[in-house]
């Protein structure tokens, strides 16, 4: 069960940075811990992996009232303390510097999705010239994988929900395709963001990547393709890279976070356009 509860703030302590958080993001893989696809921790826990705030004092080369941006591995931390909360503490190299003209609220949806693009990105090795496919292209890891496929000089054949395409095709892709259309597709890559599963493995060129962002999507590999699963990690200066990027974001809507589990059950019923932002305070 997903409820709001009273926790003691975090001390300042030697190698961390205290954030105060202004607001977090639903993602997919808050919801499959609630649903124990991600397997058991110990109770309770905090979810939420994004967060934009604002420092609380000076620290790590960090001063007080910066604003901020980070992805909180918390999975793997000791605590299993993620980011829908009033303050967090973490380590600097999972922070970067916010630059003005970007909100809190936009800056949220940036770190674990963009991160998750562009290493996935990586992997595939994009450059100029070649021809990618990005499923879901419509959400966030795959929208910010198509901008920035497209800004590296990429070929990119997106595949979109109906009614998005207007919206896909803004991103840079030069193609925009629904998923009923990806028979006959051919490419040097594919990054399979929408989860369309291991047979899209037949739509890569003999000798190409296959890029998943779950274990399911993972087809065996054939024909010399190479095939990999994203893993994303913490990544400072990338993050600093893209939070100056101005990058597409896409919010859904901005919900307290009081309403969390609302905002949850929404998430899952599915059909949102953008990402549903947690506002945590003013920052």
């Amino acid at each position: 069960m997903l409820r709001l509860a009273e926790r003691p703030e975090p001390a300042a302590a030697p190698g961390r940075v205290r954030v105060r958080v202004a607001a977090s993001t639903i993602n997919p893989v808050d919801q499959a811990v609630r649903a124990g696809f991600m397997g058991d921790y110990p109770k309770p826990i905090v979810l939420g992996w994004d967060l934009a705030g604002t420092v609380i004092e000076d620290a790590e080369g960090f001063r007080a009232g910066q604003r901020v941006a980070g992805m909180v591995p918390w999975i793997a931390s000791a605590d299993h303390a993620g980011t829908y909360a009033e303050v967090v503490s973490v380590e600097p190299g999972w922070l970067a510097p916010l630059p003005d003209g970007i909100s809190l609220d936009e800056a949220a949806t940036i770190p674990l999705n963009a991160l998750t693009a562009s290493q996935a990105l990586g992997l595939l090795n994009v450059h100029s010239g070649q021809s990618l496919l990005v499923t879901g292209a419509s959400g966030a890891v795959g929208g910010y994988a198509v901008q920035l496929a497209a800004r590296a000089g990429a070929h990119v054949v997106a595949v979109a929900s109906a009614g998005d395409e207007s919206h896909v095709a803004s991103l840079g892709a030069k193609e925009v395709i629904g998923r009923d259309d990806l028979g006959g597709q051919r490419v040097d890559a594919v990054f399979d963001a929408g989860t369309a599963g291991p047979s899209l493995i037949g739509a890569v060129r003999d000798g190409g990547t296959f890029v998943a962002v779950i274990p399911p999507g993972l087809p065996e590999p054939e024909r010399g393709i190479r095939v990999e699963r994203v893993n994303v990690v913490p990544d400072a200066a990338k993050l600093r890279e893209l939070v100056t990027a101005g990058l597409t974001t896409r919010i859904a809507d901005v919900i307290p976070l009081a309403d969390a589990a609302e905002a949850h059950a929404r998430a899952a019923a599915g059909g949102l356009r953008g990402k549903l932002v947690l506002r945590v305070s003013r920052g």
